[in-house]
């Protein structure tokens, strides 16, 4: 049967996974949505994700790239993948791409947003899981001084994991801003970029909330984005306030509309 390449925008609570990527023993979010696939084409599927995203993470627009049946078409494949995921995944759009096309490869930038409730409720059972309780107010200014900071190309050696498998650590910030919560129980901070490293967005995070705390001075800052090691920077922010909002791609790349 002829195949063609799909991409699925999906959005999952990463409470109970041990991130994105499959693992041997573990639950992960690529394994669930595999065995989905499988199902759905009859054969095994692999999945790409535009992001690995960690135990614990969450996704409001994660892209994942696979080669589906030609017949299949975008809205009633989001249907028939809506019908068997676990709750904690949903699929939100389903788009026909050109060929070649790769969820991880093909993404020209990616857009993580982090959480965090400055006030005494961000303890609730119904809010913890998903924000980074810290219940403490905030340096507005000091933090906004370390996200315009970012902005520009820099390499990220002492604000991510150390051992991190790559050929480079330099990425291109497009994008860094503190913003108040829609909600006003604290502060979400964007960020956009080309490329991240592992555990990256939630160093940066760490390490600016040790600043607005007062813990740490202002101009640790911009040591760290000229460190050769991660040695100096803040523990990283917990994992539960991080969302991979969205993957951005080239326009050319969608053959198709996509579902609503």
């Amino acid at each position: 049967m002829t195949s063609r390449p799909f991409l699925a925008v999906i959005q999952y609570d990463g409470g109970g996974f041990a991130g994105w990527q499959r693992q041997p023993a573990d639950r992960t979010v690529q394994a669930e949505f595999e065995a989905v696939l499988e199902r759905i084409m009859g054969r095994k599927t692999a999945a790409t994700g535009a992001g690995r995203t960690d135990t614990g993470v969450h996704a409001l627009g994660q892209g994942v790239s696979f080669l589906g049946i030609e017949r299949w078409q975008p809205a009633e494949l989001r249907r028939a993948m809506n019908a068997l995921l676990p709750r904690e995944i949903w699929v939100q759009q389903v788009h026909v791409m050109t060929p070649g096309f790769d969820a991880r490869r093909s993404a020209t930038a990616r857009r993580y947003r982090y959480l965090i409730g400055t006030d005494e409720a961000a303890a609730s059972p119904f809010r913890r899981p998903y924000e980074w309780a810290l219940g403490q107010a905030l340096d507005v200014g000091a933090l906004g001084s370390a996200a315009a900071a970012l902005v520009g190309e820099h390499s990220f050696r002492g604000l991510a994991a150390a051992g991190a498998n790559t050929t480079h650590y330099r990425c291109r910030v497009a994008l860094a801003q503190w913003a108040p919560r829609a909600d006003g129980v604290g502060m979400a901070f964007t960020v956009e970029a080309d490329r991240f490293l592992h555990h990256m967005v939630r160093f940066i995070v760490g390490t600016m909330v040790d600043i607005a705390l007062g813990r740490r001075p202002s101009a640790d800052f911009p040591r760290l984005l000229a460190a050769t090691d991660n040695l100096a920077a803040s523990p990283p922010a917990p994992p539960q306030g991080l969302y991979l909002e969205a993957v951005h791609y080239p326009p050319d790349l969608y053959a198709e509309e996509s579902t609503s």
